[in-house]
């Protein structure tokens, strides 16, 4: 754990109001978009996966499935990996391969859950 760093899941928090889901849901993205801007896709976006820092911005942690895409493989993939909960379908029939949507998948049921509660 870096210094400095809550140990403190995003999954763990109750009662959520609509801006602290605004504004968590919204660095979630953005760390996406940074991944994605760089060739990675995550695959393993859940609330166990996020953490908030000192400073109450979220870090994501646990890259174990993450994976560098290239242009040779089309940006895609074809493994099946992940929590089974936030999977997107087209990673559990990964015959045809799947890219950067699926994290979207996976973000808009991490969404709903702390709309939810």
């Amino acid at each position: 754990m870096l210094q400095n760093e809550h140990n403190l899941f995003l999954g763990k928090q109750k009662n959520c109001r609509r801006n602290w889901v605004t504004f968590y849901s919204a660095e979630v993205l953005i760390a996406l978009r940074t991944l994605h801007e760089r060739s990675i896709i995550y695959r393993d976006l859940k609330p166990d996966n996020i953490m908030i820092d000192a400073t109450g911005h979220i870090k994501l942690i646990d890259f174990g499935f993450a994976k560098k895409l290239s242009a040779a493989q089309n940006m895609r993939t074809l493994t099946n990996c992940g929590t089974l909960g936030y999977t997107a379908p087209e990673v559990i029939n990964a015959q045809l391969g799947y890219s950067f949507h699926a994290d979207l998948w996976s973000f808009g049921i991490l969404l709903v859950e702390l709309l939810s509660g």
